[in-house]
């Protein structure tokens, strides 16, 4: 078994420790009326998208998601909350060390404690158990979220539930010879369906898109047809999957917690790197954790 899919196969167990471990975090996690940023790369930004959309859907105060290169300095936040299983990406380590010289208050979610982001973040959360030696994130994106979610009161029990429903029950047929796939979400689930693009492209080296639903029949739905997948991660809107099946490609509607629905997706990849006879552990040229080097000191100019 290749560590991505033992990893994947245990974020139910994750889900319900990190859901636990919220409330004894309370403090270090954004109060309610807080404006918040959530930063993080790749993921991490995916995940960033979904939690800022809970929280602002559970009325706990305006929520901004930004990948970390790209955080807007001029804007005021009363907290930043980094995401970073490694704990070495560059540009969050950049981010830190500028928010902690302009006094803003920050808290990183993180998998490894033992590493640079410690010194950087006024204050940890630390989910050491939901921590991945694959290059791919499956549990640790989905456990953090479920930290920050069961922190504004939108994690519940059936999420658990319907992750082991996801682990067990066997995919649609077919599926792992799509020649494209597209990914559909609604709310805070359209985070959701640009990480599962990302999963599809990072462990199975497929073409794949996401979009928010509505936004789909704006001109993507123009690519779909034989040998497309479309899958809807939350309720879709009303017409859509007739469109899609419509084109003849293949549907796939959201039936369970849309958390849960990414997890079925995450079997999808390694399903279709195994069908292509790719190792789901060593994607294309990606590593655990992007490290820069620090950009060259230019020059002196010689003395005329």
């Amino acid at each position: 078994m290749s560590h991505v899919a033992y990893e994947l196969s245990t974020q139910p167990e994750s889900w319900e420790r990190a859901a636990e471990l919220a409330p004894a975090r309370r403090a270090v996690l954004p109060k309610p009326g807080e404006r918040t940023a959530i930063v993080g790369c790749g993921t991490s930004y995916y995940m960033a998208r979904a939690a800022a959309a809970l929280r602002e859907e559970a009325g706990q105060g305006e929520t901004d998601a930004f990948p970390a290169s790209e955080f807007p300095h001029r804007r005021r936040y009363d907290r930043v909350v980094a995401l970073t299983r490694s704990g070495t990406t560059t540009e969050v380590l950049d981010l830190l060390a500028a928010l902690r010289e302009a006094g803003t208050p920050t808290t990183a979610v993180i998998g490894d404690p033992d590493t640079p982001v410690t010194s950087l973040a006024d204050d940890l959360v630390v989910l050491d158990f939901a921590d991945e030696r694959s290059v791919v994130q499956t549990r640790f994106a989905t456990t953090a979220l479920t930290l920050l979610r069961a922190h504004v009161g939108a994690h519940t029990p059936a999420a658990v539930a319907d992750a082991r429903t996801a682990l067990a029950v066997p995919l649609p047929v077919g599926l792992e010879v799509g020649r494209q796939f597209t990914f559909l979400g609604r709310g805070w689930s359209v985070g959701l369906a640009h990480e599962a693009a990302l999963k599809m492209r990072e462990a199975s080296l497929s073409w794949a898109e996401s979009y928010p639903a509505m936004e789909y029949r704006h001109g993507p739905v123009s690519v779909t047809g034989s040998g497309s997948v479309t899958w809807s991660l939350d309720v879709a809107p009303d017409g859509i999957a007739e469109q899609v099946r419509g084109t003849g490609a293949t549907w796939v509607g959201g039936e369970l917690d849309p958390l849960a629905e990414l997890v079925r997706v995450h079997r999808l990849a390694v399903a279709v790197a195994a069908h292509r006879q790719l190792d789901p552990d060593a994607p294309r040229n990606l590593t655990r954790s992007v490290i820069l080097a620090p950009a060259p000191a230019p020059a002196e100019e010689a003395v005329r």
